[in-house]
């Protein structure tokens, strides 16, 4: 047993460092500068979404199919040989990358930011811009990275870059303190991840609907009809048709969606923005809750009462979750790879990793979040001995109006984030701007 944890904890060890740094690393192949690159950038988050979803669907199926006949160790031998088929062809590729040179730990950076700001709140600051700590490129440790132009939010920061008379004295000295004066590049860099937090917070109830997936959708599946002639359909397998969805609609929007409204703009930006983009992956998100909610209320109406267990027990086919599973895909499609595009081209440039984690974090506390949720739920609803809403036998319960639940949450969350991203201000690289952009505003 204590090797099976090992190996789990091996598993999402790997993951952690693997998925937020591959997407990071796949982006920097490409200059955004540059116009032909900037937009292969852009197509590379799709297809990077969409490799890790086909790797998805070869897990369902192919693994699917030996964990049903009893195979597990060929199963995990399988999955060993392709995470070490995929390590060797990356290594192949390691001529042709290009490389970047690493900017230091971000988190004693943001600490130096908040300890600078917070042994100066006493300093009266001037309005003079001059008079915040602007370092020298051959100083900096951060040197190759854009530098990021002075905001106006988050003001109190800026007295962790504002020169006082004992800093002058450092300097003539030849003393440099960070943790008492930092550069206005420091500064934005911590600026910018707070202006991101709202907005990532608002991504955790998608996750926790995405989550529905791998968890109540199969609990709902099996107690469903099954079977075709002699054929039995594995529930998990339903997740198929998501997979199938995400890779029909990241091409009807690189191909269809993204060109029309392009010109339908008619301004040099081409298709939805991805705060946009987001906001329309939780209004799908939306109508999969309702879809499945819709669905088990007719799943409830034709089950054989009396049953001991619910396996099975409902004449419904299972092939009525196939709505569900797609609107999930199309959603995921518009939010995570939406997301993130987002993370990527709103963090700087030495911290493009911590974005790319914040996109997995966000679908790991929606993990969390979602049994929580399903706690709360039970001991709200088993009260007065009642079955609840979501017992082992599923026929007893209202597993529907748990779905409704989480659609009416969703749909306060996409109030909310409409909101936040209203407030949102994009960051301001210099040198990223034409002279008649407006490098403040960040449609909605």
């Amino acid at each position: 047993m204590g090797m099976f944890y090992l190996s789990i904890y091996l598993i999402a060890l790997g993951n952690g460092g693997y998925q937020p740094n591959i997407a990071t690393f796949g982006a920097d192949q490409f200059d955004e500068e540059h116009s032909k690159e900037g937009f292969s950038k852009v197509a590379f988050f799709s297809y990077f979404y969409l490799a890790l979803n086909l790797g998805s669907l070869f897990s369902n199926t192919i693994l699917g199919y030996y964990e049903d006949e009893g195979t597990w160790a060929l199963g995990f031998w399988v999955s060993a040989g392709s995470a070490f088929a995929a390590l060797v062809l990356f290594l192949l590729g390691t001529p042709r990358y290009r490389h970047f040179k690493p900017s230091g730990n971000p988190l004693s950076r943001f600490c130096q930011v908040l300890v600078a700001a917070s042994r100066k709140w006493r300093v009266q600051m001037t309005e003079n811009e001059e008079d915040l700590y602007v370092m020298d490129e051959n100083e900096s440790s951060t040197n190759g990275n854009r530098k990021i132009l002075h905001t106006n939010g988050f003001r109190f920061l800026d007295r962790a870059s504002f020169i006082c008379s004992r800093d002058l004295e450092d300097q003539k000295g030849g003393l440099y303190n960070y943790w008492r004066l930092c550069p206005i590049t420091q500064v934005e860099e911590v600026k910018c991840i707070l202006r991101l937090l709202p907005i990532w917070l608002c991504t955790i109830i998608y996750s926790v609907v995405f989550t529905q997936m791998a968890s109540l959708f199969v609990e709902q599946g099996a107690a469903m009809k099954t079977t075709i002639s002699h054929f039995r359909i594995p529930p998990a397998s339903m997740s198929s048709f998501d997979i199938l969805s995400v890779a029909v609609f990241i091409f009807f929007y690189r191909r269809v969606i993204d060109p029309l409204v392009g010109k339908l703009k008619k301004t040099s930006s081409k298709g939805l923005t991805e705060l946009q983009r987001m906001g329309i992956g939780l209004v799908i998100a939306v109508m999969a809750m309702v879809s499945a909610g819709i669905v088990e209320c007719y799943r409830l109406k034709y089950a054989k009462p009396g049953c001991p267990h619910c396996s099975g027990t409902s004449s419904l086919s299972i092939f009525w979750q196939i709505p569900q599973y797609a609107l999930i895909g199309a959603s995921e499609v518009f939010m995570y790879v939406g997301q993130l595009e987002f993370f990527n081209a709103q963090t700087p440039d030495g911290l493009k990793s911590f974005g790319s984690a914040l996109c997995m974090t966000s679908i790991s506390l929606g993990n969390y979040v979602s049994s929580l949720l399903v706690s709360m739920v039970m001991k709200i609803s088993t009260e007065d001995h009642m079955p609840g809403w979501i017992p082992g036998n599923l026929n007893r319960g209202h597993l529907d109006r748990f779905y409704f639940l989480l659609a009416a949450l969703t749909s306060i969350d996409l109030v909310v984030y409409i909101a936040c991203a209203k407030w949102f201000k994009s960051i301001q690289l210099e040198g990223k701007y034409e002279e008649n952009d407006k490098p403040g505003n960040f449609k909605v």
